[in-house]
């Protein structure tokens, strides 16, 4: 592999050294002009001046493409940089790579484990075990693989001896934890099982479990006068042990001013609690010595929790509200479209009754408002800012094109733009124009409820989904605990 990636390599400082005089910046964009230059030539040699239809449709869609992304640049132009941003793009990346597989390359020759034909270095103690693959190859057989993991190495019973003395020098200093020394013990002990650089393994025996335990914890609270104890740390490594014993003097606790004067009171408390304790309230003691104590409750306030659970219920309902306020337009739309056909055909027919179109829109808005426990609806509200507009003074063009504009839906753009033009230039076919618009309308409806029921069944599929799991383990619990 290591020739491969070098001749990709000499590819690449032969291409460096031949685009050096092209027009672009940068390295890889030189190389890029250099290539899709003698790409664009050596495709004419061998077509021989002819055109490549394919070639050229593709270039003039992509031109069509960049040209509505940037009409002010020339499409030429546009192409062009396309063409050298792919190549620099993919010299670039092939470049990056080969030099990391060749650094990866390096690195795995760099320490080989197999030296002189047959030898595997071990590591050395605590560095673990190496794991090595190999091919075997013998005369007139087939090459077999072997994954292998060799041990690290292991001391000899002279270096583990060596090893054993230099540990129990360190190990007294080790154990002391926090104390002094180990003439002084009033403090846990730190009775490590192993020690770092070390390959013993250490169990501890105690010649006073009641006094320090195997675990280092010191029991020295009841303790009246220092005592004595013997510690013996069994040391083991593979075949080989060793005894080390250690002498520990146990000291009485001694309390800091601030522990001492908490025990006082604790004592008071107690004995305040045995005199009281048939009372219906507890004294607390008044003073320790001479100097008073001032009692107050802690009280467990989570009222700062519940105004950051406020705070973020305010956050989220202000942004719903947009959320709601979006999913309410959604809604206005929808019911505009499934009213058109209704405002449609009602205009072509009272229109076939002999109405104008003024006249019309009144109607339907004295009707709207006739309704007993009427619900809102946007068109008819919409219909009834029209009459208002008229009875302003207003014209009906002017009124027809505003009712569009707040509809904002194509449908009654379309609409008011009909009917605009009706009062404007005049027209013997809007009846018919308008039981047309209104066929198509009723079309359209059909549609638009099919897809509002397929969305429907799908927003039922996750309450279906849950409701087939929770059947499932109503039947599986009860089947389950009768075969136990």
């Amino acid at each position: 592999m290591i020739y491969l990636y070098t001749a990709i390599l000499a590819a690449y400082f032969i291409l460096f050294v031949l685009s050096r005089k092209e027009e672009e910046k940068g390295f890889f964009r030189k190389t890029a002009s250099y290539i899709l230059c003698k790409k664009q030539n050596l495709q004419r040699r061998i077509r021989g001046g002819k055109r490549n239809w394919k070639s050229d449709l593709y270039r003039r869609q992509l031109g069509e493409k960049l040209k509505i992304l940037q009409p002010s640049i020339a499409v030429s132009k546009q192409v062009r940089d396309h063409y050298l941003s792919q190549y620099s793009l993919i010299l670039t990346v092939v470049f990056l790579g080969v030099l990391l597989c060749l650094g990866a390359w390096i690195s795995a020759h760099s320490h080989p484990l197999l030296t002189d034909g047959n030898y595997i270095g071990r590591n050395s103690y605590g560095l673990g075990e190496v794991p090595v693959e190999l091919s075997a190859r013998i005369e007139g057989e087939e090459e077999e693989i072997f994954e292998y993991l060799v041990e690290e190495r292991k001391y000899t019973e002279e270096e583990a001896e060596v090893l054993y003395e230099k540990a129990t020098v360190i190990l007294a200093d080790i154990i002391r934890g926090n104390n002094e020394s180990l003439e002084d013990v009033r403090q846990d002990l730190d009775l490590v099982t192993s020690l770092e650089g070390y390959p013993f393994e250490i169990a501890w025996e105690s010649s006073s479990y009641a006094l320090i335990n195997t675990d280092g914890a010191v029991n020295n609270k009841e303790l009246a006068e220092g005592d004595i104890v013997t510690l013996t740390a069994h040391f083991s490594y593979e075949q080989w042990s060793w005894d080390y014993q250690l002498y520990v003097k146990v000291n009485p606790v001694i309390y800091t001013d601030r522990e001492l004067l908490r025990q006082q009171v604790e004592e008071l408390m107690h004995v305040q609690a045995e005199k009281t304790k048939h009372g219906e309230n507890m004294v607390l003691p008044e003073n320790v010595g001479e100097k008073p104590i001032v009692w107050q409750e802690i009280i467990a306030d989570s009222s700062g929790y519940f105004l950051l659970l406020i705070v973020l219920t305010a956050g989220v309902m202000y942004w719903g509200r947009d959320k709601d306020l979006d999913q309410k337009l959604e809604r206005r739309k929808k019911e505009l479209l499934l009213d058109y056909p209704e405002i449609v055909n009602k205009l072509a027919l009272y229109m076939g009754a002999g109405m104008t179109i003024r006249n019309a829109f009144f109607k339907m808005g004295e009707d709207y408002k006739k309704q007993s426990n009427r619900r809102k609806r946007y068109v008819y509200e919409e219909i009834i800012m029209i009459c208002y507009e008229l009875q302003s003074g207003r014209s009906e063009t002017e009124a027809y094109d505003h009712f569009g504009k707040r509809c904002q839906v194509q449908s009654y753009m379309k609409l008011s733009a009909l009917l605009s033009q009706n009062i404007r230039k005049g027209s013997n076919d809007l009846l018919q124009m308008l039981r047309q618009e209104a066929d198509n309308a009723f079309a359209e409806r059909k549609g638009l409820a099919k897809k509002l029921g397929e969305e429907a069944g799908t927003k039922l599929l996750l309450p279906m989904m849950m409701m087939l799991c929770i059947v499932m383990v109503i039947i599986m619990i009860p089947a389950y605990f009768s075969f136990m």
